[in-house]
């Protein structure tokens, strides 16, 4: 079975947790670009946040685009807003398909599609506009993240997760294998050493008690 990478990301948030609760844990990784048709595919919208800039007012703009290239004005439709803890679906072919899948933090705002389609396939834009509530000024600033779906009818297989996993159970294999040689060897040694004692004790206690040597005894003044 292979790892998938939203449980790897848990473990190292979990991870993170227990060094220090007292900072807000916040890993940037990239959005997945395939999904299955017919399943849920969540688009990964992830902006980071130092410790004091965490009382910020947070706007979340997602778009669809069929394609995106340089120079060409894009097509864009406005499918989703987060505003204020106010979620707002737009009309258009994603109406009752997409949900909030973000956290209570407002680090991780990402959306989830529900029943992907073939049509879903295209460029989607998270734009997270914050304003900042500090108490001289409060400064802004926009975040803009692209994630290229593309939707395929079955999922294909990570081969690189593949291989690093079929490494780690030979490696788990062979020290398993050299673990149990070195005990086998200690085991035999040792039993050696205590069979060579044991007829070392026999052979002194056949030996007639007028030959043993005995220690001499103390001179008293």
């Amino acid at each position: 079975m292979v790892t998938q990478p939203g449980v790897q990301l848990h473990m190292l948030v979990l991870l993170f947790s227990v060094v220090d609760m007292s900072q807000p844990v916040c890993v940037d990784v990239p959005s997945a670009t395939e999904a299955v048709l017919g399943e849920p595919m969540k688009l990964t919208c992830i902006a980071c946040m130092k410790r004091e800039e965490i009382k910020a007012r947070t706007r979340v703009d997602w778009y669809y685009m069929p394609t995106k290239e340089k120079n060409v004005p894009p097509n864009k439709t406005h499918i989703y807003r987060f505003e204020d803890y106010n979620l707002i679906e737009m009309d258009g072919p994603f109406k009752g398909r997409l949900f909030w899948n973000g956290t209570q933090d407002l680090q991780d705002l990402s959306i989830r599609i529900n029943k992907v389609k073939y049509d879903d396939s295209g460029v989607y834009e998270c734009h997270v506009f914050r304003r900042f509530e500090f108490n001289l000024f409060a400064p802004t600033v926009l975040i803009t993240k692209d994630i290229k779906l593309r939707v395929k009818e079955k999922a294909s297989q990570d081969t690189a997760a593949l291989y690093s996993e079929i490494t780690m159970y030979v490696l788990l294999v062979f020290l398993t294998s050299w673990l149990l040689v070195e005990m086998v060897y200690c085991y035999r040694k040792i039993s050696r050493s205590d069979e060579q004692t044991q007829d070392a004790a026999t052979s002194y206690l056949a030996i007639p008690s007028e030959q043993k040597v005995t220690p001499d005894a103390p001179v008293t003044q």
